[in-house]
């Protein structure tokens, strides 16, 4: 297997510490990794987990690997996808805060959340293309009793418009009960409105089996769905399989 070394790691760097030396070399590993996907001299990048705090700490202040490719990249705009073996779930919002993630959801964002989650459907040359939006409140805000309407302006708009395109959306729904169906098979997606709606359920099904897909990078990206585990870091006692099923699924869309 080919390496290339930057020679940014001492020796005797400490495992599982936070460290602004490893956070800067963590930033400077992915830019070079997405400089040789952006020139085509690899056909995927997989990444393994990052910790955002000693990346501030290294002085690079993006809220984790989604956003700092897409800066990378100069995309506008990126979407997270988390796939297990009987889900598929892309966001709207991701590593904010929730109030703040309700602020910034609007039809507009949801809409071309839901496009970008059907490309993928398309790529992967689906049969059916059936997708499920999360709504924001319980019960989907059940007819204005929950929430502030958030339902009915940020996510109806978007679900009309891609119905109008003849595409297969049904939403905004309970999330509780539309991740249930998903997983029975009754959705090829659920667009999810914040971090946790969709991160919650796949993690459930197993972090050995989800893999995290940047959605709308002019590269292809895949990584594992879960953190760095400092408390377990050069024990020899991780669990590897999130990061195989990442790298198939780089192979995969590569061999797309």
């Amino acid at each position: 297997m080919d390496c290339i070394d930057l020679g940014l790691i001492p020796a005797d760097m400490p495992w599982g510490k936070l460290s602004p030396v490893a956070g800067d070399a963590a930033y400077q590993f992915i830019k070079t990794a997405t400089g040789l996907a952006m020139a085509g001299k690899v056909q995927a990048i997989c990444t393994a987990p990052l910790n955002k705090e000693a990346l501030h700490a290294g002085g690079h202040k993006y809220p984790g690997h989604t956003e700092m490719l897409a800066a990378l990249t100069n995309t506008p705009e990126v979407s997270m996808m988390l796939t297990a073996p009987k889900l598929r779930v892309i966001h709207v919002t991701t590593h904010i805060g929730i109030i703040d993630a309700i602020k910034k959801i609007e039809p507009g964002l949801v809409e071309r959340v839901i496009t970008r989650g059907y490309e993928v459907l398309e790529k992967a040359k689906l049969p059916r293309k059936k997708i499920g939006v999360c709504g924001i409140n319980p019960h989907a805000g059940e007819n204005g009793l929950f929430g502030y309407g958030e339902e009915e302006q940020k996510i109806v708009p978007a679900v009309k418009a891609c119905r109008a395109k003849g595409w297969d959306v049904e939403g905004p729904l309970p999330a509780d009960t539309l991740f249930f169906r998903a997983g029975r098979g009754d959705f090829d997606m659920v667009v999810a409105m914040y971090h946790d709606q969709g991160h919650g359920p796949v993690k459930v099904l197993g972090l050995e089996a989800g893999v995290n897909i940047t959605v709308g990078l002019p590269v292809i990206r895949t990584s594992v769905d879960h953190g760095t585990a400092f408390d377990i870091a050069g024990k020899g006692i991780v669990d590897e399989r999130s990061m195989l099923e990442a790298i198939r699924a780089a192979i995969d869309l590569a061999a797309r």
